[in-house]
Protein backbone atom coordinates (compact mmCIF):
# COMPACT_ATOMS: atom_id res chain seq x y z
CA UNK A 1 0.00 0.00 0.00
CA UNK A 2 2.49 2.46 0.34
CA UNK A 3 4.35 1.16 -2.14
CA UNK A 4 1.30 2.43 -4.07
CA UNK A 5 0.91 5.68 -2.30
CA UNK A 6 4.04 7.10 -3.23
CA UNK A 7 3.85 5.84 -6.91
CA UNK A 8 0.60 7.62 -6.93
CA UNK A 9 1.98 11.00 -5.33
CA UNK A 10 4.99 10.71 -8.19
CA UNK A 11 2.70 10.26 -10.92
CA UNK A 12 1.17 13.48 -9.65
CA UNK A 13 3.85 15.32 -9.04
CA UNK A 14 5.25 13.98 -12.93
CA UNK A 15 1.77 15.47 -14.49
CA UNK A 16 1.94 18.58 -12.39
CA UNK A 17 5.48 19.12 -13.65
CA UNK A 18 4.49 18.35 -17.42
CA UNK A 19 1.85 20.97 -17.28
CA UNK A 20 3.73 23.50 -16.05
CA UNK A 21 6.34 22.95 -18.35
CA UNK A 22 3.63 23.32 -21.19
CA UNK A 23 2.03 26.29 -19.34
CA UNK A 24 5.74 27.65 -19.93
CA UNK A 25 6.37 27.06 -23.51
CA UNK A 26 2.88 28.10 -24.58
CA UNK A 27 3.51 31.52 -22.88
CA UNK A 28 6.67 31.61 -24.36
CA UNK A 29 5.25 30.86 -28.40
CA UNK A 30 2.23 33.14 -27.63
CA UNK A 31 4.55 36.21 -27.37
CA UNK A 32 5.71 36.46 -30.82
CA UNK A 33 2.55 35.07 -32.89
CA UNK A 34 0.27 38.05 -30.68
CA UNK A 35 3.38 40.38 -32.31
CA UNK A 36 2.82 39.00 -35.26
CA UNK A 37 -0.76 38.80 -35.81
CA UNK A 38 -0.37 43.18 -34.26
CA UNK A 39 2.01 43.58 -37.66
CA UNK A 40 -0.73 41.72 -39.99
CA UNK A 41 -3.99 42.59 -39.02
CA UNK A 42 -6.29 41.08 -41.02
CA UNK A 43 -8.73 43.59 -43.15
CA UNK A 44 -11.64 44.23 -41.82
CA UNK A 45 -14.80 41.61 -42.23
CA UNK A 46 -17.21 42.49 -44.79
CA UNK A 47 -20.67 41.73 -43.54
CA UNK A 48 -24.15 42.06 -45.23
CA UNK A 49 -25.40 45.89 -46.29
CA UNK A 50 -28.28 47.12 -47.70
CA UNK A 51 -28.52 51.04 -49.02
CA UNK A 52 -30.48 52.85 -46.66
CA UNK A 53 -33.11 53.83 -49.83
CA UNK A 54 -35.85 51.97 -51.65
CA UNK A 55 -33.74 50.42 -54.13
CA UNK A 56 -34.63 50.25 -57.71
CA UNK A 57 -33.65 46.67 -60.08
CA UNK A 58 -30.49 45.73 -60.36
CA UNK A 59 -28.76 46.48 -63.20
CA UNK A 60 -25.32 45.02 -62.46
CA UNK A 61 -23.05 42.90 -60.13
CA UNK A 62 -19.92 43.22 -59.56
CA UNK A 63 -17.84 40.88 -57.69
CA UNK A 64 -14.37 41.21 -56.43
CA UNK A 65 -12.81 38.24 -56.28
CA UNK A 66 -9.27 39.96 -53.98
CA UNK A 67 -11.78 41.21 -51.30
CA UNK A 68 -14.50 38.44 -51.65
CA UNK A 69 -17.35 40.37 -52.11
CA UNK A 70 -20.26 41.29 -54.55
CA UNK A 71 -22.09 44.33 -54.82
CA UNK A 72 -25.57 45.32 -56.74
CA UNK A 73 -26.15 48.41 -58.58
CA UNK A 74 -29.00 50.21 -59.53
CA UNK A 75 -29.85 53.35 -62.06
CA UNK A 76 -28.70 55.64 -58.26
CA UNK A 77 -26.05 53.61 -56.86
CA UNK A 78 -24.94 50.47 -54.75
CA UNK A 79 -27.97 48.63 -53.35
CA UNK A 80 -26.53 45.61 -51.78
CA UNK A 81 -23.42 43.98 -50.67
CA UNK A 82 -22.44 40.69 -48.87
CA UNK A 83 -19.20 38.53 -48.89
CA UNK A 84 -18.82 35.52 -51.02
CA UNK A 85 -17.11 33.00 -51.77
CA UNK A 86 -15.32 32.24 -54.90
CA UNK A 87 -13.20 29.56 -56.29
CA UNK A 88 -10.05 28.38 -55.27
CA UNK A 89 -6.91 27.73 -56.63
CA UNK A 90 -6.77 25.60 -59.74
CA UNK A 91 -10.63 25.91 -59.78
CA UNK A 92 -11.09 29.68 -60.11
CA UNK A 93 -13.70 31.91 -60.66
CA UNK A 94 -12.93 33.33 -63.83
CA UNK A 95 -12.51 37.36 -64.31
CA UNK A 96 -14.45 38.62 -66.86
CA UNK A 97 -17.85 40.18 -68.14
CA UNK A 98 -20.86 37.87 -67.96
CA UNK A 99 -24.78 38.04 -67.78
CA UNK A 100 -27.15 36.27 -65.93
CA UNK A 101 -28.40 32.71 -68.63
CA UNK A 102 -30.77 31.28 -66.69
CA UNK A 103 -32.15 31.62 -63.02
CA UNK A 104 -33.23 28.11 -60.58
CA UNK A 105 -34.65 28.52 -57.42
CA UNK A 106 -34.29 24.87 -56.70
CA UNK A 107 -31.09 23.69 -58.46
CA UNK A 108 -29.13 20.55 -57.28
CA UNK A 109 -25.69 19.24 -59.43
CA UNK A 110 -25.82 16.28 -61.26
CA UNK A 111 -21.91 16.34 -60.76
CA UNK A 112 -21.11 16.21 -57.10
CA UNK A 113 -23.42 14.23 -55.24
CA UNK A 114 -26.65 16.32 -56.13
CA UNK A 115 -25.32 19.19 -54.29
CA UNK A 116 -28.13 22.22 -53.32
CA UNK A 117 -27.20 25.11 -55.20
CA UNK A 118 -30.01 27.21 -54.10
CA UNK A 119 -31.54 30.12 -56.21
CA UNK A 120 -28.95 29.48 -58.76
CA UNK A 121 -28.46 32.62 -61.24
CA UNK A 122 -26.38 30.73 -63.88
CA UNK A 123 -23.55 33.11 -66.06
CA UNK A 124 -22.05 30.56 -68.00
CA UNK A 125 -23.25 27.25 -69.46
CA UNK A 126 -20.01 25.38 -68.75
CA UNK A 127 -20.88 25.65 -64.88
CA UNK A 128 -20.26 28.81 -63.44
CA UNK A 129 -22.91 30.79 -61.22
CA UNK A 130 -23.65 33.23 -58.50
CA UNK A 131 -25.88 30.86 -55.59
CA UNK A 132 -26.58 30.11 -51.90
CA UNK A 133 -23.85 28.26 -50.22
CA UNK A 134 -21.57 28.14 -47.18
CA UNK A 135 -18.82 31.07 -46.83
CA UNK A 136 -16.00 29.64 -44.95
CA UNK A 137 -14.54 33.54 -45.06
CA UNK A 138 -12.41 32.65 -48.38
CA UNK A 139 -11.90 31.30 -51.43
CA UNK A 140 -13.54 27.72 -51.04
CA UNK A 141 -16.06 26.97 -54.19
CA UNK A 142 -14.66 25.26 -57.76
CA UNK A 143 -15.56 28.36 -59.72
CA UNK A 144 -19.24 29.55 -58.40
CA UNK A 145 -19.96 32.37 -56.93
CA UNK A 146 -21.40 31.71 -52.97
CA UNK A 147 -23.37 34.09 -51.74
CA UNK A 148 -24.96 33.97 -48.03
CA UNK A 149 -28.50 32.25 -48.33
CA UNK A 150 -30.51 34.60 -47.44
CA UNK A 151 -28.60 37.60 -49.76
CA UNK A 152 -28.78 34.74 -52.88
CA UNK A 153 -32.75 34.44 -52.44
CA UNK A 154 -33.22 37.88 -51.77
CA UNK A 155 -31.34 39.21 -54.99
CA UNK A 156 -32.88 36.35 -57.01
CA UNK A 157 -36.43 37.53 -56.50
CA UNK A 158 -35.11 40.90 -57.69
CA UNK A 159 -32.90 40.30 -60.95
CA UNK A 160 -33.30 39.20 -64.57
CA UNK A 161 -32.28 37.69 -67.37
CA UNK A 162 -29.54 39.31 -69.19
CA UNK A 163 -28.74 41.76 -66.23
CA UNK A 164 -24.64 42.27 -66.43
CA UNK A 165 -22.37 40.24 -64.28
CA UNK A 166 -18.80 41.28 -64.01
CA UNK A 167 -15.98 39.43 -61.98
CA UNK A 168 -13.17 41.56 -61.20
CA UNK A 169 -9.87 41.19 -59.96
CA UNK A 170 -9.82 44.05 -58.32
CA UNK A 171 -12.23 45.89 -56.09
CA UNK A 172 -14.28 48.13 -59.15
CA UNK A 173 -17.04 50.00 -59.23
CA UNK A 174 -19.14 52.23 -61.56
CA UNK A 175 -18.40 55.97 -61.95
CA UNK A 176 -20.30 58.25 -64.27
CA UNK A 177 -18.93 59.29 -67.60
CA UNK A 178 -20.40 61.13 -70.74
CA UNK A 179 -18.58 60.99 -73.77
CA UNK A 180 -19.19 61.70 -78.00
CA UNK A 181 -19.15 57.70 -78.45
CA UNK A 182 -21.48 56.44 -76.27
CA UNK A 183 -25.33 55.81 -78.10
CA UNK A 184 -27.54 58.67 -77.97
CA UNK A 185 -31.10 57.39 -78.48
CA UNK A 186 -34.23 60.04 -80.17
CA UNK A 187 -37.26 59.97 -78.14
CA UNK A 188 -39.40 60.48 -81.13
CA UNK A 189 -37.85 57.28 -82.88
CA UNK A 190 -38.36 55.11 -79.82
CA UNK A 191 -41.98 56.53 -79.59
CA UNK A 192 -42.82 55.29 -82.59
CA UNK A 193 -41.01 52.15 -82.47
CA UNK A 194 -44.34 50.05 -81.21
CA UNK A 195 -46.23 51.27 -84.43
CA UNK A 196 -43.20 51.06 -86.02
CA UNK A 197 -43.30 47.08 -85.35
CA UNK A 198 -46.44 46.18 -85.62
CA UNK A 199 -46.79 47.38 -89.21
CA UNK A 200 -43.07 45.70 -90.04
CA UNK A 201 -44.56 42.64 -88.39
CA UNK A 202 -47.80 42.64 -90.65
CA UNK A 203 -45.71 43.59 -93.83
CA UNK A 204 -43.35 40.59 -92.60
CA UNK A 205 -46.32 38.58 -92.32
CA UNK A 206 -47.97 39.55 -96.11
CA UNK A 207 -44.37 38.87 -97.41
CA UNK A 208 -43.62 35.38 -95.85
CA UNK A 209 -47.49 34.60 -97.21
CA UNK A 210 -46.66 35.94 -100.82
CA UNK A 211 -43.12 34.23 -100.92
CA UNK A 212 -45.24 31.07 -99.83
CA UNK A 213 -47.87 31.52 -103.33
CA UNK A 214 -44.62 32.37 -105.67
CA UNK A 215 -42.72 29.35 -104.03
CA UNK A 216 -46.10 27.22 -104.64
CA UNK A 217 -46.54 28.27 -108.18
CA UNK A 218 -42.81 28.32 -109.11
CA UNK A 219 -43.23 24.99 -107.89
CA UNK A 220 -46.46 23.86 -110.15
CA UNK A 221 -45.05 26.16 -113.43
CA UNK A 222 -41.33 23.78 -112.86
CA UNK A 223 -43.40 20.47 -113.08
CA UNK A 224 -45.70 21.54 -115.64
CA UNK A 225 -42.56 22.34 -118.21
CA UNK A 226 -40.83 19.57 -116.81
CA UNK A 227 -41.91 16.65 -119.05
CA UNK A 228 -42.39 18.85 -122.46
CA UNK A 229 -38.69 18.69 -123.54
CA UNK A 230 -38.76 14.82 -123.83
CA UNK A 231 -41.94 14.64 -125.67
CA UNK A 232 -40.83 17.46 -128.19
CA UNK A 233 -37.81 15.29 -128.89
CA UNK A 234 -40.05 12.60 -129.21
CA UNK A 235 -42.65 14.41 -131.27
CA UNK A 236 -39.57 15.64 -133.25
CA UNK A 237 -37.94 11.69 -134.02
CA UNK A 238 -41.35 11.37 -135.14
CA UNK A 239 -41.66 13.61 -137.23
CA UNK A 240 -37.87 12.81 -138.64
CA UNK A 241 -39.56 9.20 -139.60
CA UNK A 242 -42.20 10.70 -141.04
CA UNK A 243 -40.51 13.19 -143.42
CA UNK A 244 -37.98 10.45 -144.27
CA UNK A 245 -41.21 7.71 -144.82
CA UNK A 246 -42.83 11.05 -147.16
CA UNK A 247 -39.34 11.29 -149.31
CA UNK A 248 -39.24 7.63 -149.70
CA UNK A 249 -42.87 7.44 -151.17
CA UNK A 250 -42.36 10.43 -153.28
CA UNK A 251 -39.71 8.26 -154.78
CA UNK A 252 -41.63 5.31 -155.50
CA UNK A 253 -44.45 7.70 -156.91
CA UNK A 254 -41.27 8.76 -159.37
CA UNK A 255 -40.57 5.45 -160.13
CA UNK A 256 -43.85 3.63 -160.81
CA UNK A 257 -43.84 2.30 -164.46
CA UNK A 258 -47.30 1.44 -164.56
CA UNK A 259 -50.64 2.62 -164.15
CA UNK A 260 -51.68 0.29 -161.09
CA UNK A 261 -48.28 0.88 -159.50
CA UNK A 262 -48.43 4.78 -159.75
CA UNK A 263 -51.59 4.54 -157.87
CA UNK A 264 -50.35 2.49 -155.17
CA UNK A 265 -47.49 4.64 -155.00
CA UNK A 266 -49.91 7.71 -154.62
CA UNK A 267 -51.79 6.45 -151.69
CA UNK A 268 -49.40 5.68 -149.92
CA UNK A 269 -47.68 9.20 -150.37
CA UNK A 270 -50.71 10.61 -149.73
CA UNK A 271 -51.06 9.23 -146.45
CA UNK A 272 -47.13 9.54 -145.53
CA UNK A 273 -47.79 13.16 -146.69
CA UNK A 274 -50.50 13.52 -144.18
CA UNK A 275 -48.63 11.82 -141.40
CA UNK A 276 -45.71 14.18 -141.80
CA UNK A 277 -48.06 17.10 -141.87
CA UNK A 278 -49.64 16.54 -139.25
CA UNK A 279 -46.28 15.69 -137.27
CA UNK A 280 -45.36 19.10 -138.52
CA UNK A 281 -47.87 20.66 -136.80
CA UNK A 282 -48.08 18.90 -133.34
CA UNK A 283 -44.09 19.45 -133.17
CA UNK A 284 -44.59 23.53 -133.60
CA UNK A 285 -47.65 23.59 -131.24
CA UNK A 286 -45.66 21.44 -128.49
CA UNK A 287 -42.69 23.68 -129.34
CA UNK A 288 -43.95 26.85 -128.83
CA UNK A 289 -46.36 25.47 -125.83
CA UNK A 290 -42.77 24.16 -124.37
CA UNK A 291 -41.04 27.84 -124.77
CA UNK A 292 -43.67 29.41 -123.18
CA UNK A 293 -44.08 26.84 -120.25
CA UNK A 294 -40.41 26.98 -119.70
CA UNK A 295 -40.20 30.85 -119.73
CA UNK A 296 -42.98 30.66 -117.44
CA UNK A 297 -41.42 28.25 -115.06
CA UNK A 298 -38.33 30.58 -115.71
CA UNK A 299 -40.09 33.83 -114.44
CA UNK A 300 -41.78 31.73 -111.60
CA UNK A 301 -38.81 30.60 -110.43
CA UNK A 302 -37.19 34.35 -110.19
CA UNK A 303 -40.11 35.61 -109.52
CA UNK A 304 -40.39 32.96 -105.97
CA UNK A 305 -36.56 34.39 -105.48
CA UNK A 306 -37.79 37.71 -105.07
CA UNK A 307 -40.61 37.12 -102.77
CA UNK A 308 -38.17 35.09 -100.85
CA UNK A 309 -35.75 38.14 -100.53
CA UNK A 310 -38.05 40.23 -99.96
CA UNK A 311 -39.22 37.53 -97.06
CA UNK A 312 -36.08 37.86 -95.47
CA UNK A 313 -35.82 41.83 -95.75
CA UNK A 314 -39.19 42.28 -93.74
CA UNK A 315 -38.01 39.66 -91.61
CA UNK A 316 -35.39 41.06 -90.11
CA UNK A 317 -36.82 44.70 -90.18
CA UNK A 318 -39.62 43.16 -88.23
CA UNK A 319 -37.13 41.89 -86.17
CA UNK A 320 -35.36 45.10 -85.85
CA UNK A 321 -38.57 46.56 -85.06
CA UNK A 322 -39.05 44.51 -82.39
CA UNK A 323 -36.15 44.29 -80.63
CA UNK A 324 -35.81 48.29 -80.77
CA UNK A 325 -37.79 47.83 -77.19
CA UNK A 326 -34.89 45.65 -75.69
CA UNK A 327 -31.89 47.27 -74.59
CA UNK A 328 -29.06 46.58 -76.83
CA UNK A 329 -25.37 45.07 -76.01
CA UNK A 330 -22.22 46.12 -77.82
CA UNK A 331 -18.83 44.21 -77.71
CA UNK A 332 -15.88 45.65 -78.97
CA UNK A 333 -12.23 43.20 -79.48
CA UNK A 334 -9.15 44.56 -80.21
CA UNK A 335 -7.97 41.30 -80.49
CA UNK A 336 -10.43 40.36 -83.53
CA UNK A 337 -10.89 44.29 -84.82
CA UNK A 338 -14.36 43.25 -84.89
CA UNK A 339 -17.84 45.03 -83.11
CA UNK A 340 -20.52 42.62 -82.09
CA UNK A 341 -24.33 43.61 -81.05
CA UNK A 342 -26.50 41.50 -79.33
CA UNK A 343 -30.31 41.55 -77.83
CA UNK A 344 -32.62 39.04 -75.88
CA UNK A 345 -35.12 38.13 -78.04
CA UNK A 346 -36.86 36.13 -75.29
CA UNK A 347 -37.27 33.44 -77.07
CA UNK A 348 -36.77 29.54 -75.41
CA UNK A 349 -34.10 28.38 -76.40
CA UNK A 350 -34.39 25.34 -78.66
CA UNK A 351 -32.79 22.67 -77.05
CA UNK A 352 -33.95 23.81 -73.64
CA UNK A 353 -32.15 26.23 -70.94
CA UNK A 354 -31.75 29.87 -71.47
CA UNK A 355 -33.17 32.23 -74.05
CA UNK A 356 -31.98 33.34 -77.67
CA UNK A 357 -30.11 36.00 -78.08
CA UNK A 358 -29.95 37.51 -81.62
CA UNK A 359 -26.42 38.25 -83.15
CA UNK A 360 -27.18 39.46 -86.24
CA UNK A 361 -24.55 42.05 -86.07
CA UNK A 362 -20.87 41.75 -86.54
CA UNK A 363 -18.78 44.13 -88.47
CA UNK A 364 -15.27 45.39 -88.59
CA UNK A 365 -14.17 48.36 -86.32
CA UNK A 366 -11.62 50.70 -86.75
CA UNK A 367 -9.70 51.07 -83.52
CA UNK A 368 -6.49 53.77 -82.93
CA UNK A 369 -3.35 52.00 -82.44
CA UNK A 370 -4.56 48.44 -82.44
CA UNK A 371 -1.41 46.78 -81.20
CA UNK A 372 -1.15 48.57 -78.21
CA UNK A 373 -3.40 47.64 -75.14
CA UNK A 374 -6.70 48.84 -74.43
CA UNK A 375 -7.92 47.15 -71.22
CA UNK A 376 -11.51 45.91 -70.40
CA UNK A 377 -14.26 48.70 -70.01
CA UNK A 378 -18.03 47.89 -69.12
CA UNK A 379 -20.28 50.93 -70.02
CA UNK A 380 -23.72 51.11 -69.17
CA UNK A 381 -26.49 52.65 -69.73
CA UNK A 382 -27.94 54.02 -66.22
CA UNK A 383 -31.41 55.47 -66.55
CA UNK A 384 -32.40 58.22 -69.07
CA UNK A 385 -30.86 61.59 -68.63
CA UNK A 386 -33.57 64.23 -70.20
CA UNK A 387 -33.59 63.12 -73.63
CA UNK A 388 -30.68 60.99 -73.35
CA UNK A 389 -28.75 58.15 -71.36
CA UNK A 390 -26.56 58.09 -68.17
CA UNK A 391 -23.64 56.23 -68.40
CA UNK A 392 -21.43 54.77 -65.94
CA UNK A 393 -17.55 52.87 -66.41
CA UNK A 394 -16.18 49.96 -65.26
CA UNK A 395 -12.75 49.07 -65.98
CA UNK A 396 -11.47 45.38 -64.71
CA UNK A 397 -8.00 45.01 -66.75
CA UNK A 398 -4.74 46.84 -67.07
CA UNK A 399 -5.00 49.35 -70.22
CA UNK A 400 -6.25 52.84 -71.01
CA UNK A 401 -8.38 54.84 -69.24
CA UNK A 402 -12.06 54.24 -70.03
CA UNK A 403 -12.68 58.05 -71.50
CA UNK A 404 -8.86 56.83 -73.65
CA UNK A 405 -10.37 53.58 -74.52
CA UNK A 406 -13.16 55.31 -76.50
CA UNK A 407 -11.39 57.93 -77.74
CA UNK A 408 -9.52 55.04 -79.81
CA UNK A 409 -12.74 53.36 -81.02
CA UNK A 410 -14.85 54.65 -84.05
CA UNK A 411 -18.15 52.81 -84.36
CA UNK A 412 -19.63 52.09 -87.93
CA UNK A 413 -21.98 54.91 -88.63
CA UNK A 414 -24.37 52.49 -90.28
CA UNK A 415 -24.42 50.78 -86.81
CA UNK A 416 -24.86 53.87 -85.01
CA UNK A 417 -27.92 54.86 -87.41
CA UNK A 418 -29.32 51.16 -86.58
CA UNK A 419 -29.32 50.39 -83.18
CA UNK A 420 -27.77 54.27 -81.28
CA UNK A 421 -31.61 56.10 -81.93
CA UNK A 422 -33.59 53.43 -79.61
CA UNK A 423 -30.60 52.63 -76.95
CA UNK A 424 -32.33 52.14 -73.31
CA UNK A 425 -31.29 51.62 -70.10
CA UNK A 426 -29.53 49.05 -69.74
CA UNK A 427 -28.15 49.25 -72.81
CA UNK A 428 -23.93 48.61 -72.66
CA UNK A 429 -20.97 49.18 -74.85
CA UNK A 430 -17.99 46.19 -73.51
CA UNK A 431 -14.32 47.38 -74.92
CA UNK A 432 -11.69 44.60 -74.84
CA UNK A 433 -8.50 43.34 -75.81
CA UNK A 434 -9.82 40.23 -75.55
CA UNK A 435 -11.91 37.90 -78.33
CA UNK A 436 -15.29 36.89 -77.40
CA UNK A 437 -14.87 33.88 -75.13
CA UNK A 438 -15.89 30.31 -76.38
CA UNK A 439 -18.74 30.19 -73.98
CA UNK A 440 -20.48 32.93 -76.18
CA UNK A 441 -23.34 31.05 -78.17
CA UNK A 442 -26.35 31.71 -79.37
CA UNK A 443 -28.18 31.31 -75.77
CA UNK A 444 -25.96 33.71 -73.83
CA UNK A 445 -24.92 37.48 -74.18
CA UNK A 446 -21.73 38.52 -74.25
CA UNK A 447 -18.87 36.44 -72.36
CA UNK A 448 -15.51 37.42 -72.36
CA UNK A 449 -12.59 36.29 -69.62
CA UNK A 450 -9.61 37.97 -68.97
CA UNK A 451 -6.86 35.78 -70.06
CA UNK A 452 -4.01 37.02 -67.82
CA UNK A 453 -5.99 35.78 -64.92
CA UNK A 454 -7.15 32.02 -63.88
CA UNK A 455 -9.92 30.64 -65.92
CA UNK A 456 -10.13 27.39 -63.32
CA UNK A 457 -13.86 27.52 -63.34
CA UNK A 458 -14.15 26.51 -66.48
CA UNK A 459 -12.25 22.88 -66.05
CA UNK A 460 -15.09 20.20 -66.28
CA UNK A 461 -14.51 17.60 -63.86
CA UNK A 462 -15.97 14.03 -63.77
CA UNK A 463 -19.52 13.01 -61.17
CA UNK A 464 -18.44 12.32 -57.75
CA UNK A 465 -17.44 9.00 -57.69
CA UNK A 466 -20.43 6.36 -56.47
CA UNK A 467 -20.90 5.63 -52.85
CA UNK A 468 -17.93 3.28 -51.13
CA UNK A 469 -15.05 4.70 -53.63
CA UNK A 470 -12.85 5.96 -52.08
CA UNK A 471 -12.90 10.68 -52.40
CA UNK A 472 -10.61 13.41 -51.42
CA UNK A 473 -11.48 15.04 -48.32
CA UNK A 474 -12.40 18.31 -47.48
CA UNK A 475 -14.37 21.15 -49.04
CA UNK A 476 -14.72 19.20 -52.23
CA UNK A 477 -17.91 17.34 -50.49
CA UNK A 478 -19.95 20.66 -51.79
CA UNK A 479 -19.42 21.69 -55.41
CA UNK A 480 -20.54 24.19 -57.67
CA UNK A 481 -21.01 21.54 -60.73
CA UNK A 482 -23.38 22.14 -63.06
CA UNK A 483 -25.36 18.91 -65.51
CA UNK A 484 -23.75 19.52 -68.93
CA UNK A 485 -25.13 19.05 -71.92
CA UNK A 486 -22.63 16.82 -73.17
CA UNK A 487 -20.33 16.09 -71.11
CA UNK A 488 -16.86 15.16 -70.85
CA UNK A 489 -13.78 14.77 -69.06
CA UNK A 490 -11.19 17.88 -69.52
CA UNK A 491 -7.86 17.83 -68.71
CA UNK A 492 -6.52 19.95 -65.65
CA UNK A 493 -5.78 23.39 -65.75
CA UNK A 494 -1.73 23.77 -65.77
CA UNK A 495 0.00 26.94 -64.55
CA UNK A 496 1.37 27.52 -67.43
CA UNK A 497 1.88 31.03 -68.93
CA UNK A 498 1.32 32.44 -72.61
CA UNK A 499 1.79 36.45 -73.80
CA UNK A 500 -0.78 38.76 -74.41
CA UNK A 501 -0.33 42.51 -75.11
CA UNK A 502 3.33 41.84 -73.45
CA UNK A 503 1.21 40.75 -70.08
CA UNK A 504 1.58 36.89 -68.38
CA UNK A 505 -1.27 35.28 -69.69
CA UNK A 506 -2.70 31.55 -68.81
CA UNK A 507 -3.77 29.13 -71.38
CA UNK A 508 -7.56 29.03 -72.02
CA UNK A 509 -9.12 25.37 -70.87
CA UNK A 510 -12.96 26.36 -71.84
CA UNK A 511 -15.71 24.22 -72.97
CA UNK A 512 -17.99 25.16 -75.89
CA UNK A 513 -21.48 25.42 -75.58
CA UNK A 514 -22.34 22.36 -77.77
CA UNK A 515 -19.66 20.11 -75.65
Amino acid sequence: MKIRLVTAHATVATRCRMASVVMTLAAVVTVPVSALAAKQARPAKIVEAMAPRNAGEPIMAIVSTRSQQVTFYDADGWIARAPVSTGVGGRETPAGVFAILEKNRDHRSNMYDDAAMPHMQRITWNGVALHGGPLPGYAASHGCVRMPYGFAERMFEKTRIGMRVIVSPIDAAPVDISHPALLVPKPEVIAAAPARAEAATREAAEAAAAAAEAKKLATVTARDAKPLPAALRKLEAAKTRADAQLASADKALAAAATDQAKARAEELQQKAAAKAAELAAQFETTKADTAAKRDAATAAKDASKVADARKVATAAAANDAKLAAEPVSVYISRETQKLYVRRNTHKPAPDGGGEVFDASIEVPVAIRDAGRPIGTHVFTAMAQDGAGLRWSAVTIDDGDSAKSALDRITIPQEVLDRIGPTALPRSSIVISDEPLSAETNYRTEFVTVLNNHPQGGFITRKPTPPPMTAVASGDDSYDDGFSMFFPRERAPQNNAMRRRSGQNERPVYQRNWWE
